[in-house]
């Protein structure tokens, strides 16, 4: 007979389960019999659904989103910050995928003007943010304010957010049931602040907001559409401190979006 489960591998599973029943995956299968959902599988390696056995290990990073299609008018500023409110008092202390249970501190929603024109997303919070609640306060986050002070903003004066909302474990590239789970309140986000121009940082970032995977050199350059707003891709903050030397080439990306706000740089801002 197995052994039962401990509260750390119930916990694991059940949001598992949450994550497919929002799916729409409501049956399970352990060794060809069926499984009734209200039912508890006895392990994790066998309390599986038919689909988690017969997925590829990598999936392709595609969202699961439906298609955007903008209401003729926007939520009236006054009402954007109640808006964004309610989104973020859906999410909770979030249990809807397995970053729940990875160690994360706290869910960084974003945080910014509800009216920003200017929208950054980034990939998912660090350390730092963790710990704080708030999205790009690290090292990464430091340059990030340098970057909005050069285009001849304040901090305040834009929204910032990532693709998912939880702290990955050492940090890596969120997995495509995380991101694919948490993006859509960040779809909610935008859909309300309604932003003239999202800047992606980095390519986890750029995948998720434009549906698909390109190597960043193929999307920078060059204006997109995202979910009724213009869309820069750029290098992510953390990989500009790793190589200085692309922060030239992200200044040109940021131009982009400068162009399309009539944006003028502070002197030598620059330099």
């Amino acid at each position: 007979m197995m052994s039962p489960l401990n509260p750390e591998q119930q916990q694991a599973l059940e949001a598992r389960l949450r994550y497919y029943r929002d799916l729409g995956v409501f049956d399970f299968y352990r060794r060809g019999n069926v499984v009734a959902h209200s039912e508890v599988p006895e392990t994790v390696t066998t309390a599986v659904t038919y689909q988690e056995e017969n997925m590829p290990r990598k999936q392709s990073a595609v969202p699961v989103e439906e298609p955007f299609t903008p209401s003729q008018t926007a939520l009236p500023p006054a009402e954007r910050t109640a808006a964004l409110r309610v989104i973020q008092e859906d999410i909770g202390e979030c249990t809807r995928c397995p970053l729940a249970f990875t160690g994360r501190h706290t869910v960084v929603f974003g945080e910014g003007d509800p009216n920003a024109r200017l929208m950054f997303v980034g990939e998912g919070p660090g350390a730092d943010e963790d710990a704080q609640g708030r999205p790009f306060v690290g090292r990464a986050g430091q340059l990030l304010n340098n970057m909005i002070a050069a285009m001849g903003l304040k901090r305040e004066e834009v929204y910032i957010a990532n693709i998912v909302k939880c702290r990955p474990p050492q940090n890596r590239t969120p997995e495509p049931a995380e991101a694919n789970t948490c993006s859509q309140f960040l779809f909610r986000q935008i859909d309300v602040i309604r932003p003239e121009v999202l800047v992606a940082l980095g390519s986890t970032a750029a995948t998720y907001l434009l549906g698909g995977k390109a190597p960043l050199s193929a999307l920078r350059g060059r204006l997109h559409e995202a979910r009724g707003s213009k869309l820069v891709v750029t290098y992510h903050p953390a990989y500009l401190l790793r190589d200085p030397r692309q922060k030239k080439e992200a200044w040109i990306d940021l131009q982009i979006a400068m162009r399309e706000l009539g944006l003028k740089p502070p002197q030598r801002a620059a330099e």
